[in-house]
């Protein structure tokens, strides 16, 4: 596993990139199984409860265009990192649709700008429309769910001479535009999440920036409960190969990770802040309500 290259890497200066805006996602997105991990398309819906049975989601995909990848979401951050700068600038009426161009969207989530790139960014739209959501997670009163799509819709304005892509608009659903500027709702991320070219890398990074946070002594998550939170549609002994290989490559921004075990001789993963030592006798165990003792053990 690596990171990929960045294809911009000297930025025009008056396009608002994610250089110069706080990387920002919603937090209850962020930990939970909301996004297919592979590229080729994904049909097999993801179903996921968390360990205390309060949360649940459930994601399908429409056989034309299969479900919303963890790549297609780099749109959902860069609206949600938008609309966060809006507020802090004082802006009240945040909107729900947003107009850029396609270049300045491309460049905004480091991706290129060529031909391939504007019709991978139409195909991703696409999928962040028409994958349908229904969770436990933000249902309206006296029910239990709430369903919805990524994106209302969208729009691609075209140069009628030269056939080039300009101006577009992008709407979000009311679940994902409410999740966005409710008060503390996004947590802030590293400038090179865009840069992971793995998928299971990009949901590690996500799941550890939302329950590692800031704590210096890091925190532990079993692997079984791991692989559900990521949804990948892997075997465990295929997930738990790739997941030694991202741990072996140590690239994810801000975190480390490392294989442990409890002392019932579960398999669990630690992350840590990049910089500081564990040096406590008890991490924070994932899926469970108190703390258990752990046994680190040698990465390979």
């Amino acid at each position: 596993m690596s990171k990929r290259r960045d294809p911009n890497p000297e930025f025009d200066f008056f396009i608002p990139l994610m250089n110069d805006l706080p990387l920002k996602d919603q937090r209850e997105v962020m930990e939970r199984p909301f996004f297919s991990l592979q590229k080729r398309k994904r049909l097999k819906p993801i179903e996921y409860r968390s360990p205390n049975g309060e949360a649940w989601v459930k994601v399908e995909a429409m056989p034309a265009y299969g479900m919303a990848t963890i790549w297609d979401a780099d749109i959902l951050v860069w609206a949600a990192s938008v609309l966060n700068r809006m507020k802090e600038q004082g802006i009240n009426d945040l909107p729900r649709t947003l107009t850029t161009t396609t270049y300045d969207l491309l460049r905004g989530i480091r991706r290129g700008t060529g031909g391939r790139a504007y019709q991978e960014l139409q195909a991703a739209l696409s999928r962040l429309e028409t994958t349908s959501i229904r969770t436990s997670l933000r249902a309206p009163k006296r029910r239990n769910e709430a369903q919805f799509g990524w994106l209302d819709g969208w729009t691609l304005e075209v140069d009628p001479d030269t056939d080039q892509p300009r101006g577009m608009t992008i709407t979000l659903s009311n679940w994902v535009y409410e999740g966005i500027v409710s008060e503390r709702s996004l947590l802030t991320m590293h400038q090179d999440y865009f840069l992971l070219s793995g998928g299971l890398e990009r949901a590690l990074y996500r799941i550890a920036r939302k329950h590692a946070g800031q704590q210096r002594g890091g925190w532990i998550c079993r692997v079984e409960v791991l692989h559900e939170k990521t949804g990948s549609d892997a075997q465990p002994k295929e997930f738990n190969r790739m997941l030694r290989k991202i741990i072996e490559a140590d690239q994810l921004p801000d975190y480390t990770m490392s294989l442990t075990q409890t002392v019932e001789g579960t398999p669990a993963v630690m992350f840590q802040l990049r910089g500081m030592r564990w040096s406590r006798p008890f991490g924070q165990f994932c899926g469970l309500d108190k703390l258990y003792p752990v046994v680190v053990m040698p990465p390979f």
